[in-house]
């Protein structure tokens, strides 16, 4: 009766086959929001507790409400920075903390090279605003990037940049994507791979892009940056899109990092009422992470694991079957493997779905698979 048996581990470039394959990669695309949920509607909070301490600097936000919920936690956050730190509280020599500058200043020490300075966006004349809003995906939902091409976010809007202004206050929607289907060979820089954010929408799993970056009046809508969760939204052109109405006050806490939040779900329009509809707020987006997989395969060859230590198998006192039609004929049921190290430590444990039938007759190879 076999109790272990030793893999038979060979080099890669071996022409035989190896019971034991390393360094298997697979990408995979998931949900990005909580409990793998691919998009967010309406559900958008903010915490009283965090958005009374560090609201100047940014707002975490949850999908489900952290007043109520205690395992709620933060899916991105969104912050305002500006060059110069005008609309928060803070000048030279008065009392501060400047945040919208210590928000630019973390944003393009993270994104940008050693020799750059400012977000520089495509299009013109806003090709260099002195500032930007932002929204970072939370770490844990990140895990090691966005999927490019699966990521669409609405804004509320009163006007859209390009076309008429609507009658009447009448309000619409900003539907914003990224231009990574459109885009062979992106630029990458300090902050990975970079995009350019446009206005379209994901119809049907293929991007329709309304305006590309180049042809959209004023500037680009931003950068988007997958290999970092994270899109920079140029802040002239954001604020006219969806009438922000970003307040440039220096030495003063202006609130744009609410009236971009009020932007994303919706609050800032008298009954939500839109042209053609009514405005639903949404943030789809994905996760793209690569798995690295070692795969063990458990050959039961014919004449091996047909005996079982089991003492329904055999009587105690003499070793004959308690089953007399084992006799030159024994069956067994795999129903786990164990993966030992070369000291005989159990170190894993795979259960099969159902018992797995053995005889001199049947052979089997059962695949181990474990992710890392």
């Amino acid at each position: 009766m076999s109790t272990y048996k030793q893999f038979n581990i060979l080099p890669a470039e071996s022409p035989e086959s190896s019971d034991v394959i390393s360094n298997v990669k697979d990408i995979v695309s998931s949900g990005m929001f909580a409990n793998g949920a691919t998009s967010i509607t309406n559900n958008f909070y903010t915490s009283s507790t965090q958005s009374g301490s560090t609201s100047a600097y940014y707002l975490d936000v949850y999908s489900a409400n952290p007043q109520t919920d205690s395992t709620a936690k933060p899916q991105f956050s969104i912050a305002y920075g500006h060059i110069e730190g005008s609309g928060s509280a803070g000048t030279t020599g008065a009392t501060g903390n400047r945040a919208s500058a210590a928000i630019y200043r973390q944003l393009t020490n993270t994104l940008l090279g050693p020799t750059e300075k400012r977000f520089v966006f495509a299009g013109s004349p806003n090709s260099q605003p002195a500032y930007i809003y932002a929204l970072a995906m939370a770490r844990t939902q990140l895990r090691e990037k966005m999927d490019p091409g699966n990521w669409e976010l609405h804004l509320s809007s009163s006007y859209v940049t390009g076309e008429e202004e609507l009658p009447n206050g009448a309000k619409t929607k900003l539907k914003l994507i990224d231009d990574s289907g459109a885009t062979t060979d992106p630029v990458v820089n300090q902050g990975g791979r970079v995009f350019n954010i446009v206005s379209g929408s994901i119809a049907t799993g293929t991007a329709v892009y309304k305006s590309t970056a180049a042809s959209q009046p004023g500037g680009s809508y931003g950068l988007f940056y997958p290999d970092m969760g994270i899109l920079i939204f140029n802040g002239v052109i954001l604020s006219k899109s969806a009438s922000l109405g970003t307040d440039l006050t220096s030495n003063q806490e202006a609130g744009n990092v609410g009236r971009f939040f009020n932007a994303i779900t919706g609050s800032s329009m008298s009954g939500s009422h839109v042209k053609g509809g009514t405005f639903s707020p949404y943030f789809a987006a994905r996760r793209e992470e690569v798995i690295t997989s070692q795969h063990y395969f458990c050959r039961v060859p014919n004449k091996e694991f047909n005996f079982s230590s089991n003492p329904t198998f055999a009587t105690a006192s003499d070793g004959s079957f308690t089953q007399s039609t084992f006799f030159k004929n024994p069956k067994t049921f795999i129903t786990q493997v164990g993966l030992y190290n070369e000291s005989n430590e159990l170190l894993a444990v795979a259960k099969l779905s159902k018992p797995l039938l053995k005889s001199y007759s049947r052979e089997a190879i059962i695949k181990v698979k474990l992710d890392f």
